[in-house]
């Protein structure tokens, strides 16, 4: 940990070149900011950063070098912190974390050794790029391609034919099969990406399988959380777009497509052949029916039950799902109904 007297990291000129920002006037030495924090942990070396009423009363006590927020909380600011005055604080914050902690961009190996550590089994036909790192135990199987820059984590299995672009982190205990990966993914601990999809011929006779013969077709700097699962096709590709960003502990059913810059939370659950256009978003728990179409920018609030269509640009939730007003109408309308029964003043 730094000491007051021995500053070192970003100093406070470049952090407001980063986010934009000009400099408060201030008489003070230059500031150096070695480290993000919270308001509450935050000490002299480190920026912390503000945007929501409920935490003045930490703003006020903070003692954080620097504290990026927006105007309209500058006032609350102690003599000891910069105010740096920005329109999205989270954001900006988010510039000077990886400005601060470039290492934490992505996640390390776990010996951060670039090479082929001991114990790994490489298949003389698979082709590894320069500055690649593998882990001990990490098997990499036929015709694997692994772009410059990759490092891969201890006991994960690559399987054949798998493509993964340049600067992508796999982490420990993954699998993929049967799939195209970009540059730049991050695919955290325990995911398992291109096995068979959920496809059954059913009848009173019994399930006979359906042979699962698509792959998984994934863009540039997607991020896929850990334990998080993707099947392959069924008889198209199940596709991710570029900039998606995948919680834990999502499942994504074969065919599905998913667009560009989207954001799935935890626990999601995507049934089969479904689309979601770019830049949707889904909160945690939802679940999404087989063959629906999301549309551009529509936003899932948490624990949603989606059964139909949801135009562009909408915001639903509820189960089953419906636009946003509608559901918070019904709410209403079921509290007033109860205060009625239970002979309490109607909600207003």
């Amino acid at each position: 940990m730094p000491l007051q007297n021995e500053p070192s990291g970003l100093a406070l000129i470049d952090l407001l070149k980063a986010v934009g920002a000009t400099a408060p006037p201030s008489t003070r030495p230059p500031l150096m900011l070695s480290g993000g924090a919270s308001l509450e942990t935050a000490e002299s070396w480190n920026v912390a950063y503000m945007d929501h009423a409920r935490y003045a009363e930490a703003l006020r006590e903070t003692r954080a070098g620097a504290c990026i927020l927006p105007e309209r909380f500058a006032h609350l600011v102690p003599a000891g912190t910069v105010a740096i005055v920005v329109r999205d604080p989270h954001t900006a914050f988010a510039k000077v974390l990886a400005r601060l902690h470039p290492d934490l961009m992505r996640p390390p190996p776990h010996l951060a050794e670039t090479g082929m550590q001991a114990g790994s089994f490489v298949h003389p036909s698979a082709r590894i790029g320069d500055g690649v790192t593998l882990d001990p135990t990490v098997v990499i199987g036929e015709g694997v391609v692994l772009g410059d820059g990759t490092s891969v984590g201890a006991h994960t299995v690559i399987g054949p034919d798998v493509s993964i672009g340049r600067d992508g982190a796999i982490g420990s205990g993954v699998t993929i099969v049967r799939c195209d990966l970009g540059d730049r993914a991050i695919v955290h601990p325990g995911a398992r990406i291109g096995q068979d999809g959920f496809g059954f011929a059913m009848s009173a006779q019994g399930h006979l399988k359906v042979p699962q013969t698509g792959r998984v077709v994934i863009g540039h700097d997607v991020e896929i959380g850990a334990n998080t699962t993707i099947d392959r096709g069924s008889c198209r590709d199940t596709i991710i777009g570029d900039g998606t960003k995948i919680d834990n502990l999502v499942q994504i059913a074969h065919n599905v497509r998913i667009g560009r810059h989207c954001v799935i939370v935890a626990q999601v659950g995507i049934a089969g052949s479904t689309i979601l256009e770019d830049y949707v978003a889904v909160g945690g728990q939802s679940a999404i029916a087989g063959h629906l179409r999301i549309g551009l920018g529509a936003q899932l609030a948490a624990a949603s039950r989606v059964m139909r269509d949801v135009p562009a640009g909408e915001r639903w939730g509820g189960m089953p799902a419906k636009p946003l007003r509608t559901w918070f109408r019904e709410q209403t309308a079921l509290k007033d109904l109860a205060a009625h029964r239970l002979g309490s003043p109607p909600r207003r």
